[in-house]
């Protein structure tokens, strides 16, 4: 019985924070930060999943055909993923004991729980031929990890990390109509990563801004019912502030604001030649709108930016939901020196490159 390992990337947004569950663009790369799950058949009738680098593990008895596993915890992702394979046709007819590594920062913004759920959801698949057959693509790895991560426990995330991470590369991704994807040329240069080593807050950050955004919308809808996140801009907003909040006004603006920043985006990676300067200068227009429309960046995580552009880096922005986590200073040239200044700075710095989608390999 051979050792089987399911090894699946971080990922940065570029651009379009908060935008892929308004069902608007994303720009995504995944990075050479990693987490692998490996592990191989046993006799024991349970799944035993080892993870040494959080001191912990995962036993899972193999349910009764037909019944699922019960959930043990919030958001049990292993258990959730099993769940949804079942009832997809998985058939486990012995136990498994498998190892959990990673390099990717836990709840920093960098998708380490899409991740590990799209590896896991691999990592099921290969033991069924028929799962093999009926998702044999990335892309179809990743809406089974948006169904176990979101949808089964009713969060309101949208499903860019599982696209971007299954998928890996830079991605446009639109989920204007559907879900459809679209690999950009690789132009870029080096990143660095630094961790605030502030916890996020993505629960309420999503809430706010995309509830917020959404009964924005609602009530302009009642007014004109044509008003809509693709066509409009902006500056449109300004005639429906009788009716909706100064809170609600701010991240909608955003909201448009970003979607234009995006599809500007999107010309520099088809372009010909690539400006990185005008790159970097997107991403801090970009970080500006994160931080003074939609309130999601924090002080250190600020500070952290600064001292990387002061070190050399083009431009940079924060990663994720915000609230704290990470952020990502785009430096192609001297990444160390701009690693060493997000340090001093208080982060921990990651010096990172593009990095490719899921990988599978027999040990």
């Amino acid at each position: 019985m051979k050792r089987m390992s399911v090894s699946v990337p971080g990922r940065i947004c570029l651009f379009g924070e908060h935008q892929d569950y308004l069902k608007l663009p994303v720009i995504t790369a995944a990075i050479n930060l990693r987490v692998a799950i490996s592990g191989k058949p046993q006799n024991e009738h349970k799944i035993q999943i080892d993870l040494p680098d959080i001191d912990s593990e995962e036993i899972i008895p193999l349910p009764q055909t037909g019944q699922e596993v019960p959930y043990r915890q919030e958001r049990d992702y292993f258990r959730s993923m099993l769940n949804v394979l079942l009832r997809n046709g998985l058939q486990l007819d012995n136990g498994y004991r498998c190892e959990v590594r990673g390099k990717i920062p836990i709840n920093s913004g960098t998708s380490s729980s899409s991740a590990l759920i799209v590896a896991w959801a691999k990592f099921l698949i290969e033991q069924s031929p028929e799962l093999k057959a009926k998702f044999p693509d990335p892309a179809d790895v990743a809406r089974l990890g948006h169904l176990a991560e979101v949808a089964e426990f009713g969060e309101p995330g949208g499903m860019m990390d599982h696209y971007a991470t299954a998928i890996g590369g830079v991605l446009y991704i639109d989920f204007t109509d559907g879900v459809r994807y679209e690999m950009l040329k690789n132009q870029l240069g080096g990143f660095v990563l630094g961790d605030s080593l502030e916890p996020k807050d993505t629960r309420d950050i999503l809430a706010r801004v995309k509830f917020g955004v959404l009964e924005a919308i609602q009530k302009i809808q009642e007014i004109e019912p044509g008003f809509n996140l693709k066509e409009n801009a902006s500056a449109d907003v300004e005639r429906f502030t009788s009716i909706i909040t100064l809170a609600q006004k701010e991240v909608l603006c955003g909201a448009f604001l970003n979607r234009d920043i995006t599809r500007e985006a999107k010309k520099y990676f088809q372009s010909s030649r690539f400006d990185h300067r005008e790159f970097g200068r997107l991403l801090t227009s970009h970080q500006e709108i994160l931080n003074k429309r939609l309130e999601i960046s924090t002080p250190r995580i600020e500070r952290m930016l600064t001292a990387a552009v002061q070190a050399g880096a083009l431009g940079g922005k924060i990663n994720g939901s915000g609230g704290g986590g990470c952020m990502f200073a785009y430096a192609p040239e001297n990444p160390e020196k701009v690693a060493r200044a997000i340090e001093v700075a208080g982060g921990k710095a990651y010096v990172i490159e593009v990095d490719s989608g899921l990988r599978v390999k027999f040990l």
